[in-house]
């Protein structure tokens, strides 16, 4: 069992979006009722049972019978309400505790969203881009990138510390039931994505999740429990899906290695040496023309 510190790496993180709101369904519901307090519908519901079940074979499914699991969730009634729903597939002893966390609630769009004005603020941000795009009197994703960093630090305070209680012996899950967007940041802080590739992701479905899991080298990946046609289709590029392969399998020496993709993204070439970079430097030097 990999270890952290004092604490014992959690063998998964699974990021869960709330099930369907009335939100989803009418977005004239913003009008006149604040986004924290929108429900989830019927649909919702369903979907958040079915995701209870799934996400109970899932932690049961490879044979480990010593498996606990400890519960993040936002405070906004929708993402209460699905966590709600998804309890009912596990028993008392299986989960060990559940916080409410702030930090991972849903972009702030302005308060009460007028839906005649929606539709040209939603197009600016595609021109402006999507990271950086501030809605008026809310947020852009990089608001909500920085408030889910400091959550993902205090998680790991959380492992460290053993803040959760978890006994030792059993793998450990945490469960993050969050919204779409705050989802797609943490992955996006948690795999060091860019920008640029945050920009590529789609958003996640009502109560469809994802499974960081840790790989056989003690690096977590989503191509443990994921499939590439699964990554590819989430927005994921090519490079990105052979970075979360390598990940699955790889110890952290042998991912270094052979990471040399996310170098060339910021940079035209780096030599393999200092002494081809000196050679290069010289040829470099021969061809200018020198002013007298």
């Amino acid at each position: 069992m990999c270890s952290r510190k004092g604490g014992v790496l959690p063998k998964r993180i699974i990021l869960v979006r709330h099930g369907e709101s009335q939100g989803n369904l009418d977005p004239g519901t913003y009008d006149t009722t604040p986004d924290p307090k929108i429900q989830l519908t019927q649909q919702g519901i369903s979907q958040s049972r079915l995701a209870g079940a799934r996400l109970r074979h899932l932690l049961s499914g490879d044979g480990s019978p010593n498996w606990r699991v400890y519960f993040y969730v936002s405070p906004y009634s929708r993402t209460r309400s699905t966590l709600r729903e998804i309890g009912r597939s596990f028993s008392r002893n299986r989960v060990i505790g559940v916080r409410e966390e702030c930090r991972i609630r849903e972009q702030d769009f302005g308060n009460f969203q007028v839906q005649d004005r929606m539709p040209l603020i939603k197009e600016t941000r595609q021109r402006f881009g999507r990271f950086f795009f501030r809605f008026p009197d809310g947020e852009s994703a990089a608001d909500v990138f920085d408030r889910v960093s400091s959550f993902l630090e205090s998680l790991w305070r959380d492992v460290d510390m053993n803040r959760l209680n978890h006994d030792p012996s059993n793998d450990l899950n945490l469960i993050i039931v969050s919204h779409g967007l705050a989802s797609r940041v943490f992955l996006m802080k948690w795999f060091k994505w860019t920008v640029e590739q945050f920009e590529l992701l789609n958003n996640i479905g009502n109560c469809e999740f994802r499974v960081i899991q840790l790989g056989s080298g003690g690096e977590y990946s989503l191509a443990v429990h994921h499939t590439e046609e699964e990554l590819l289709q989430w927005g994921l590029s090519p490079d990105m899906v052979a970075d979360q392969k390598r990940r699955a399998c790889s110890s952290k020496a042998d991912w270094n290695d052979q990471s040399s993709w996310y170098l060339d993204a910021f940079f035209d070439r780096l030599p393999d040496s200092d002494d081809e970079n000196v050679e290069d430097k010289h040829q470099q030097t021969n061809s200018l023309t020198l002013p007298y």
